[in-house]
Parts: C-alpha cells; structure tokens; sequence
C-alpha cells in the first residue's frame, strides 16, 4: 500500500505544480510533514543536501522520501509519480503546440501562472528560514550566540554573491565550507 501512497502523492505533486522543484516546496513540505513520511527539520536539511547534489530537485527529494519509506521499490514509484506528470504535459503540449502557440487562453494562463510561481517560491523561502531560524530562541541573547551570526552572515553573503551572478556551484561549496568550518569552531 506504501507504494501507491507514494506514487500517488508524487504524481499530484507533480501535477499541480508549475515552476520547477521550488514551486513544488509548499506542497512537497505538506504531503510529506502530514503523512509523518518526514519531519519539518528532515525537509529542510534535505533540501541542503538535494541542492548539492546531481539531478532536479522534484526527483532528488521523491526518491529520497520514496526510499525512506520503501526502500528501493519506494524510490522507484515516488520517482515515476513526480516525473510522469511532467512528461505526459510535454508530449501533450508538443503535439499540439502549432495549434495553440498564438492562443490568448494560452497566454493567458502562462501570465497567470507566473506570478502564482512566484509566490510559491516566496512561500518556500519563509517556510524553510522559518524552520532553519527557529532554533534561535527569540530573545535579546540571540544577539550573542554566534551559530545566528553565522546563519545570518551566510546568507547575506550567498545573496550577495548570487546578485554578483557568481555560479551557483560556487555558492553551494563555499556555503558547505563555511558550515564545516562553523561546524568546528562553535
């Protein structure tokens, strides 16, 4: 039953949303918090680890829940479920593509959907500060732990640097070296 749970969970996934792996945060982080498959934390310090890994985030985070949850047959469905919505739109949308590039419905639905992507990202992007943030207790000695300091730092910095347009993969190696280095110096 695990494996059609999973499947089916990834297919909707997949489904519903539009944007890419960080539109489908929101929804990743519901199905999977609401059916105890992972906890808040978990998401969030997989979504590190996805991030600096190979491959798009939609599969890397269905697999990982999927083989969590059921091992390898698990990674197989929850992956087929995230994968196979995108895939039936692209042939779909293929055949009838010259039918429909100059369509004012189509375009109308895209100029919809992007803003909605936006705010799909916006909404991930609190969910996870809230949560990586949350450990701090919200009080004026948060001001003397360093561990904030660095959070914050960090982040202030990788902004910067991804404004400056410096490659994506440079931001992730020197994000994991000043965690490592944080990581034995506090």
């Amino acid at each position: 039953m695990i494996f059609l749970d999973l499947f089916l969970t990834f297919f909707k996934i997949g489904a519903f949303t539009f944007g890419g792996g960080y539109a489908m945060l929101p929804l990743i982080q519901d199905e999977v918090i609401a059916k105890g498959w992972l906890l808040e934390s978990e998401i969030v310090n997989f979504i590190a680890v996805a991030e600096s890994t190979p491959g798009p985030f939609a599969i890397n985070i269905s697999t990982y829940v999927g083989s969590e949850m059921g091992g390898i047959l698990g990674a197989f469905c929850s992956t087929m479920g995230v994968v196979l919505p995108s895939f039936i739109i692209i042939l779909l949308v293929a055949h009838w593509y010259e039918q429909f590039k100059s369509s004012k419905i189509v375009s109308g639905l895209m100029s919809g959907l992007k803003p909605a992507v936006i705010g799909l990202i916006g909404a991930a992007v609190l969910s996870i500060g809230k949560t990586v943030f949350s450990s701090f207790e919200i009080s004026m000695e948060i001001f003397t732990n360093p561990e904030f300091w660095v959070s914050v730092g960090t982040v202030i910095v990788m902004g910067i640097l991804a404004f400056k347009k410096v490659h994506p993969i440079a931001i992730i190696c020197m994000s994991a070296v000043i965690g490592i280095v944080a990581g034995y110096l506090i």
